[in-house]
């Protein structure tokens, strides 16, 4: 006879969104545990460009996206470890009449659903930030804006998983899912795990998840290519853009500087990000140093690509699991490193029965939109 606990809830998927989740939840009362392939926080969001930022947020998740940054910024109160977090201010470029256009617009937009964004002249621009191209039209100006070591993302969120009691199941891959009438049963190499609730926060894996309970969800997977330059001396002091949306750039404090920007490189679901793309590399590095010039001068230290999963509406999938009790789904969140915790929160609050303060993304418009 098994003797192993059945927890409360199961969280599968150990990034920011799910380790975020089954923080609140197991503080808010419920006997949790987080399972993970690998080491949390290891897959997508480890190996992004840790950026946070208003202005590469979709309209519909500004809310959160505000809320999540004042997160950031005060994680070592709620979370109670430090993940590198500095806040600054952000700017994206214009460089061209169609992009002053655009960039007026979707600032606008932004500006509408509560973001503190404003349009700013080139010399103001080159005000705030004197290491930008003097060949600029107009900049979009945020002050809530800044950026984290992604790297140190899952120590912390292992740490305070662990304090609070969580059962932190790493390097532990669910090969499938099955419902039992007292709940759910993961099935792992290690045995399985039984769990009132569940909920599914895998990202781009989040496909084949809901597949486990009959469910098709369709996600896209982007395999997003970054580079990191050699030590430098300062040559840029806030995050940096373009109204485009291909080019984030910032320096952390020990001098590198970080050049992501969505360009893509060769990768699936399966296998991860396996290759970069040179031609599409230059690209990104030909942008990053039109945007700061003084970045001609460094040398890149190393490249890797990372995945990145999208909806067909590029919003996230947040809310319960349509005709199964007690399954949820929470992730495949577009810049989901800065909105990545509120969305998570705000579903543990469902989850403890209390009444979101921010709305979720259920996903029946979704699975009508897959419905051959």
């Amino acid at each position: 006879m098994s003797t192993a606990p059945t927890y409360d809830l199961g969280v599968i998927g150990g990034g920011v969104v799910g380790s975020t989740l089954a923080l609140f939840a197991q503080r808010g009362g419920l006997k949790t545990a987080i399972i993970d392939r690998g080491p949390l926080c290891r897959e997508a969001s480890g190996v992004n460009a840790g950026t946070l930022t208003l202005q590469m947020t979709r309209v519909a998740l500004i809310p959160h996206a505000m809320r999540a940054h004042a997160m950031w910024a005060s994680a070592r109160e709620w979370l109670g470890h430090d993940v590198g977090v500095v806040v600054c201010d952000g700017l994206s470029l214009a460089f061209t009449e169609r992009e002053a256009a655009l960039l007026e617009e979707r600032a606008g937009k932004r500006r509408a659903a509560g973001a503190p964004i404003t349009i700013v002249s080139r010399d103001e621009a080159l005000r705030v930030e004197p290491g930008i191209s003097d060949k600029i039209l107009m900049a979009g100006h945020c002050v809530v804006d800044g950026y984290a070591n992604a790297y140190l993302t899952g120590q912390a969120f292992r740490a305070a998983l662990i304090e609070a009691g969580v059962a932190v199941m790493e390097n532990r891959p669910v090969k499938g899912l099955e419902r039992t009438d007292k709940g759910f049963v993961a099935e792992t190499a290690e045995g399985p795990v039984t769990f009132r609730r569940v909920v599914l926060a895998g990202g781009v894996w989040i496909e084949p998840m809901m597949a486990w309970l009959g469910v098709h969800l369709p996600i896209k997977v982007l395999v997003n290519q970054l580079t990191v330059t050699e030590r430098i001396r300062p040559v840029m002091r806030t995050v940096v853009g373009i109204a485009s949306g291909l080019l984030s750039l910032k320096q952390y404090p020990h001098g590198t500087v970080v050049i992501g920007g969505g360009w893509q490189g060769l990768g699936d679901r399966e296998r991860g990000g396996v290759e970069l793309v040179p031609e599409r590399l230059v690209g990104n590095i030909r942008l990053a140093c039109h945007a700061i010039p003084e970045l001609a001068g460094a040398r890149l230290a190393r490249g890797w690509a990372g995945l990145e999963a999208e909806t067909a509406d590029a919003l996230p999938a947040a809310g319960p699991i349509p005709g199964i009790p007690d399954a949820y789904v929470c992730g495949s969140i577009h810049s989901g490193y800065t909105s990545g915790p509120s969305i998570a929160r705000s579903l543990a609050d469902v989850i403890l029965g209390r009444e979101p303060d921010l709305p979720l993304f259920p996903i029946d418009r979704l699975l009508k939109a897959a419905t051959p």
